[in-house]
């Protein structure tokens, strides 16, 4: 009897403790895959994974190094179907081939991938010219594009494009790109100098994650419109507040006393700064400061790797 009586005594205890130790996800949950610019400093390029009750279902940017961020981070990929891109510049989709390859190796049955991003440019004097997201992945993946033969290279992959409106003319009120199961993502356009820029908002179970991109004083009403109290607000993080940074800077990024402003604005719950140069990483005590006069909220300076809940 006694020893039955011990024997039930440990099993509880176990299960307690087991019962205890059991994480529970969260609705929402952020891995950041790149935390930094286009420069090579060490950081990999913009990217992000949004985790939906524990699984990663959303890529927002692949930026160069976030592949090897990706396996590094030993996230099961087979439930990632949805991408979104905030514009086209390398340091943020220079990595969409490798991602695309290893979703296609991660699972056994055939790859439906969403993915969103900006319409195009025709530029006119010094400006460049990009092409719609659309044309730019069947550029990459269409039937004559450079990766055409992932199409069926380990399991059928189908990567259905939608292009957002990021026209000067585009609409001011955030639309709502996809709705399933309660998950909803927004978008608006953004402003990020002569690249059509998107901004997204991820929403699920009364939790939010946006998205600035790259963005600069144009796109800033918009950033404003679309983050209205949520939950974590990722900023992209650049320039010095003037004259620290070279002007040209300041015609395609946010400096630290506007974040501070727009985040204050927006009743942003945190404030997450990535996409950080070196000057940044120099300076992060100024940086702080300066948000400081305006926004009171937690303040966190990104690191590849870093996991973290709105």
């Amino acid at each position: 009897m006694f020893k039955l009586s011990l024997y039930v005594v440990l099993f509880f205890l176990f299960a307690t403790a087991s019962s205890i130790a059991a994480p529970v996800a969260s609705p929402l949950e952020l891995l950041v895959l790149g935390s930094g610019g286009p420069g090579a400093t060490g950081r990999a390029g913009a990217g992000y994974i949004v985790l939906v009750d524990g699984q990663p279902r959303i890529e927002v940017d692949a930026g160069p190094g976030t592949f090897v961020r990706l396996g590094q981070a030993k996230l099961p990929l087979a439930n990632l179907d949805i991408v979104l891109l905030t514009h086209l510049h390398i340091d943020h989709t220079g990595e969409l081939p490798g991602l695309f390859k290893a979703r296609a190796v991660a699972g056994d049955g055939p790859v439906n991938i969403r993915l969103f991003g900006p319409t195009g440019h025709r530029g006119e004097g010094d400006e460049a010219t990009f092409p719609s997201t659309s044309h730019f992945i069947d550029l990459l993946f269409g039937p004559d594009g450079a990766y055409s033969y992932l199409h069926d290279f380990a399991a059928p992959v189908t990567i259905n494009a939608t292009d957002i409106d990021a026209s000067a003319t585009a609409s001011k009120t955030p639309k709502v790109i996809y709705s399933e199961g309660g998950l909803n993502i927004s978008a608006i356009a953004g402003h990020h100098g002569d690249a059509p820029a998107v901004i997204y908002r991820i929403d699920y179970h009364n939790q939010s994650i946006t998205f600035s991109g790259d963005i600069d004083a144009k796109g800033i009403d918009n950033l404003r419109r679309i983050a209205q109290h949520t939950e974590l607000l990722v900023f992209n993080c650049v320039v010095l507040d003037p004259p620290g940074s070279r002007p040209v800077l300041y015609t395609l990024h946010t400096p630290p006393k506007t974040i501070g402003v727009v985040a204050a604005d927006s009743g942003a719950k945190k404030l997450l700064l990535s996409h950080l140069s070196p000057t940044i990483d120099q300076q992060q005590a100024n940086v702080e400061a300066s948000i400081r006069a305006h926004y009171k909220g937690p303040i966190v300076f990104a690191e590849d790797g870093m996991r973290l809940q709105p």
